[in-house]
């Protein structure tokens, strides 16, 4: 039974287990031995909630300046355009994608190497809409976004330029899992739950942009001059309900994707659950960073998800 467990699946239920044990290790305030107490609240910690965490002087030379969180996106548009145009060039030239691609895959499910002969309409659908909201959140970190002089770990950043790599792999991995084609024009493999799921992307991405808009807002003057750096108490959208609209929108747009491949992906649910757990977490820190900064903060409003959490 192991050898059928792909090496991607385990990869990502890794990654959404460490997250849940940092989730209740946080929310339910477990303590860990003092050294390592520091090490996990610098770690799980980035922005407006590491502002009262003191950390010793020389865990500062690792700190890298928030405004970087662009570097991720442009990973993501470069690295998901380049697999994107592998992509379109198998499907529409009939060539077969590059031998370290296969190489790669094989690597990561295990699946014999002529399971990327013919791609899913799916897996291409997956890939247009991954490359479209990674280069969305590079505008938004470049023209939109207004951010403070927080930091992030070193070794944050360097999981975050990775993340986009394994998450464009991930995606044709899927491609070996998913049911048999059906024969004629690539087009005929179209199917209700695809035109769902991506109706549900464009909702929830119109969402977060309006949700870091009104973020950025805070800051800039009418003109969109920036006046402040300070953090003030969100409101307005979405915001009235809970604390990170944008960290929900994001979990909405993995499930969207999810919706786009019939649901049927246990790989792209393990990728759903790790995106639940991390996004959970952070908003979680900026919901506690809100009610502990702003005294008449409304006590109905969640973190992260409506009415639950």
């Amino acid at each position: 039974m192991l050898q059928h467990i792909a090496i991607v699946n385990v990869i990502w239920f890794l990654l959404a287990l460490c997250f849940i044990i940092a989730f209740f290790l946080y929310k339910f305030s477990l303590k860990l031995p003092r050294s390592l107490e520091r090490v996990f609240q610098n770690l799980i910690r980035y922005g407006k909630t590491k502002e009262d965490i003191k950390i010793p002087n020389w865990q500062l030379l690792f700190d890298v300046s928030k405004r970087c969180f662009y570097h991720f996106y442009a990973v993501s548009v470069m690295w998901n355009g380049l697999l994107l145009l592998f992509s379109l060039r198998s499907v529409v030239m009939s060539e077969a994608l590059p031998d370290w691609l296969i190489n790669a895959l094989w690597c990561l499910t295990g699946r014999p190497r002529d399971a990327w002969k013919e791609l899913h309409l799916s897996i291409l659908l997956l890939q247009v809409l991954l490359w479209i909201h990674s280069f969305r959140r590079l505008l938004e970190c470049l023209f939109v976004s207004v951010f403070s002089n927080g930091v992030i770990n070193v070794v944050q950043y360097a999981f975050g330029l990775g993340y986009y790599v394994l998450l464009g792999l991930t995606v044709l991995s899927i491609n070996a899992s998913l049911p048999q084609s059906v024969p004629g024009p690539l087009f005929n493999q179209l199917t209700w739950h695809q035109v769902i799921g991506t109706l549900l992307f464009i909702w929830a991405s119109l969402l977060q942009n309006r949700s870091l808009s009104l973020l950025a807002k805070m800051r800039t003057d009418s003109s969109g001059k920036v006046e402040t750096l300070a953090h003030k108490m969100p409101c307005g959208g979405w915001f009235n309900l809970v604390s990170c609209p944008h960290y929900l929108a994001e979990l909405l747009i993995y499930l969207a994707m999810s919706v786009c491949c019939g649901c049927s992906s246990l790989t792209w649910w393990l990728v759903v659950l790790y995106v639940l757990c991390n996004q959970a977490l952070a908003a979680q820190l900026c919901h506690d960073y809100y009610r502990s900064k702003f005294e008449m903060y409304p006590h109905q409003r969640k973190a992260f998800i409506p009415f639950v959490l």
